[in-house]
C-alpha cells in the first residue's frame, strides 16, 4: 500500500510544526499549513501536500524570504502595483487578493499587479477566497518556460495558470487551469502512483507525443492546452502580468536556475455594485442547469460546472481523510526531525 490516510487536523498540525521549524512566524506557519491542507482536501495534491518538500528546499536555498510579505509600490485609483519581496507566494497572494477585494468593495473593481513573488501553489485558492467575500475574480501568473511555443522545439512559454471565480449561493464557480494540458504538479502526482495520463500531455525525449508523465517530466516539454490557442494565450497572459507589474517575464524567469521572482495579477469585481444579485444568481443557475441537462457520453457519467467536483471531493476528504503518498508523508516527517 503506497498511501496513508491523514485527517485534515493531523495534516495542519504537522505542517504548522514544519513551517515553524523553518522560522516562519506562528501565524504565518498556521496559514501556510491551512492552505496546503485545504488544497489537499480538495484533491489538488500536486500543489498541496506533494509540494511541501520543494517549498522547504526553496526556503533552505534562501529563495523564499520568511521575514516579509508583499508591499505596495504605487497606486492610481483602483489599480495598484506591489512588490512581493520574494516572500512566500501563498502569503503574498492572500494579501493581494484581500487588497483587490477591498478595492472592489470601494470602487466596484480592484486590480493588484504583483512582481517579484514566488509560486502561489494552487491558484484556485484565491478565487475561492474572493468568492467567499462575494467577489468575482480573474487571476493569473507567469512561470518558467516549460512549454514549446506552437511550432517550435525549445521551451519558450510558461504554463501560466488562469483562474476565474464567480460567487454563488449554491456553490461557487471556480475555474483553475494551467495552460499546459496537465500541470507538471499533476503529472508528478500521477508519476508517483505509476499512472499514465488519459490523454497526451507532452513530448518525450524522442519528440513523440506521450501519455507517460515520467517521460514528459524528463523531457520538460509539456503540451499547450488547445495546441496553438493555448500557446497564444500563454504569451498574452505573460505579457499582461509583466507589463502591469513591471516585473519579470517568462523569459527573464527562465534565466534563473530556479522558478522565482514571478509576476501575477489579481483582479476582483464586486457584482453587488449593480444591485441585482438575485437576478445574477438566477442567471448563473440557468446556465448551470442547462449544462447539467445533458446526455452523458458514458453511462453513469455527467457534466459539471467548474468547481463542482472540487466541492464533491472536499466533502469526501473531510469525511474519510486524505490518501497521502507514503513517500511524501515520510519526507515531511523527516524534514521536521
Amino acid at each position: 500500500m503506497n498511501h496513508t490516510i491523514v485527517s485534515s487536523q493531523e495534516m495542519q498540525s504537522v505542517l504548522a510544526t514544519l513551517f515553524t521549524k523553518y522560522n516562519f512566524p506562528q501565524e504565518q506557519a498556521k496559514t501556510l499549513a491551512r492552505i496546503h491542507t485545504e488544497s489537499t482536501i480538495d484533491g489538488i495534491y500536486s500543489h498541496g501536500i506533494n509540494r511541501i518538500p520543494v517549498f522547504i528546499d526553496y526556503v533552505k536555498k534562501g529563495l523564499i524570504n520568511i521575514d516579509t510579505t508583499a508591499s505596495k509600490i504605487t497606486a492610481m485609483g483602483s489599480i495598484e502595483r506591489w512588490d512581493g519581496n520574494r516572500a512566500s507566494g501563498v502569503l503574498n497572494a492572500i494579501k493581494c487578493t484581500n487588497r483587490a477585494v477591498d478595492m472592489a468593495k470601494t470602487y466596484g473593481m480592484g486590480l493588484v499587479a504583483l512582481r517579484n513573488t514566488n509560486h502561489w501553489m494552487r491558484g484556485g485558492t484565491y478565487a475561492w477566497q474572493a468568492a467567499e467575500k462575494g467577489c468575482i475574480s480573474i487571476l493569473f501568473t507567469n512561470t518558467i518556460p516549460n512549454m514549446p511555443a506552437w511550432g517550435g522545439k525549445e521551451n519558450k512559454i510558461g504554463n501560466n495558470p488562469l483562474v476565474i471565480g464567480i460567487p454563488r449561493k449554491n456553490g461557487h464557480v471556480v475555474l483553475d487551469m494551467a495552460l499546459s494540458q496537465y500541470s507538471f504538479g499533476k503529472m508528478q502526482s500521477l508519476a508517483l502512483n505509476d499512472q499514465d495520463l488519459p490523454f497526451d500531455g507532452g513530448w518525450d525525449n524522442d519528440g513523440n507525443l506521450s501519455k507517460d508523465p515520467k517521460a514528459i517530466i524528463d523531457s520538460g516539454k509539456a503540451l499547450p492546452v488547445g495546441y496553438w490557442k493555448g500557446s497564444a494565450l500563454s504569451m498574452i497572459l505573460d505579457m499582461l502580468a509583466t507589463l502591469l507589474s513591471a516585473g519579470n517575464s517568462t523569459y527573464k524567469i527562465g534565466l534563473e536556475k530556479d522558478e522565482t521572482a514571478l509576476s501575477q495579477v489579481f483582479l476582483c469585481i464586486d457584482p453587488s455594485t449593480f444591485k441585482d444579485t438575485e437576478i445574477q444568481e438566477k442567471l448563473l443557475n440557468e446556465i448551470i442547469g442547462f449544462t447539467h441537462d445533458s446526455s452523458p457520453i458514458s453511462k453513469g457519467d455527467r457534466t459539471y460546472y467548474p468547481g463542482e467536483r472540487t466541492l464533491k471531493q472536499r466533502s469526501k476528504s473531510i469525511k474519510e481523510g486524505m490518501q497521502v503518498n507514503t513517500v511524501i508523508w515520510k519526507k515531511i516527517h523527516e524534514l521536521i526531525a
